[in-house]
């Protein structure tokens, strides 16, 4: 058996947990900020709050069957739904091709799936709750001292030190960047350690492009709309789980040495 069909096998089946995982954080942006349980009621239809049978609720495969409507009622089902359970899965399985599947993902995959659970609920209630991070912290913190505990002081520096940079920024333009995303940083540095350098340079790089690209379209008035900053934040903290490390050696190597 050749390397390539262990590796092939694993990414498959991390990709078919990603999708329901996935599923499980369409509930997490719909429910938490309304202060709603994750667990009852059952998944059902927004329109006629019909329960949605076990078959109908396989992730992305029972939205294509069904067409994107409800089987009771065909009110129409957002494409959001098997989007964020499609992006959940590649994130999953890029995950595993690039990082390998060993312990560290007891700590990869939660982290991913906590940045993709921050950025739906951020673009669609513009807020970044603190049920989320900080269980993430606490999580991020005990899973490193089980899998990497040599790891730890860089760690809670990161966390310290990306904490502290989005602080001042927040506090140098009021309104500009919330509390909440201050924290996610925070939560990042913990998890990624001094990747956390690049996930901030993706984050503060997307996010101007965006502002700019807002300015440039609506003027003086895009100026005064407010863009969430959560999914940028994931962007790189995606991005940095994937490659930060590679991006470290390349920028020491070139400017270092």
């Amino acid at each position: 058996m050749t390397p390539a069909v262990p590796l092939a096998l694993a990414a498959a089946s991390v990709g078919a947990f990603g999708a329901i995982i996935g599923s499980f954080l369409n509930v997490v942006v719909h429910r938490l900020p309304r202060g709603e349980s994750l667990v009852v009621p059952p998944s059902h239809c927004p329109s006629c709050q019909s329960e949605i049978a076990a078959y109908d609720n396989v992730p992305i495969l029972s939205w294509v069957a069904l067409r994107g409507r409800c089987r009771r009622c065909q009110a129409s089902i957002s494409i959001r739904y098997p989007a964020v359970e499609l992006i959940t899965a590649l994130t999953f399985v890029a995950v595993v091709v690039v990082r390998g599947f060993d312990a560290d993902l007891l700590i990869e995959l939660p982290f991913a799936a906590i940045l993709l659970a921050v950025a739906g609920i951020d673009l669609k209630h513009k807020i970044v709750p603190n049920r989320i991070v900080a269980p993430a912290a606490l999580y991020g913190l005990g899973a490193s001292a089980l899998v990497r505990p040599g790891e730890l002081p860089e760690l809670l520096l990161a966390g310290g030190g990306a904490f502290l940079v989005l602080l001042l920024a927040a506090l140098a333009r009021p309104g500009g960047m919330g509390m909440g995303d201050v924290k996610l940083g925070g939560v990042m540095g913990l998890y990624l350690g001094l990747s956390v350098l690049p996930a901030m340079l993706v984050a503060f790089l997307t996010g101007s492009l965006v502002g700019l690209a807002i300015i440039v379209r609506h003027g003086s008035e895009g100026r005064k709309r407010g863009v969430p900053f959560a999914p940028f934040l994931a962007l790189g903290g995606v991005a940095a789980l994937l490659v930060g490390p590679e991006l470290l050696e390349l920028y020491t190597r070139t400017f270092l040495t």
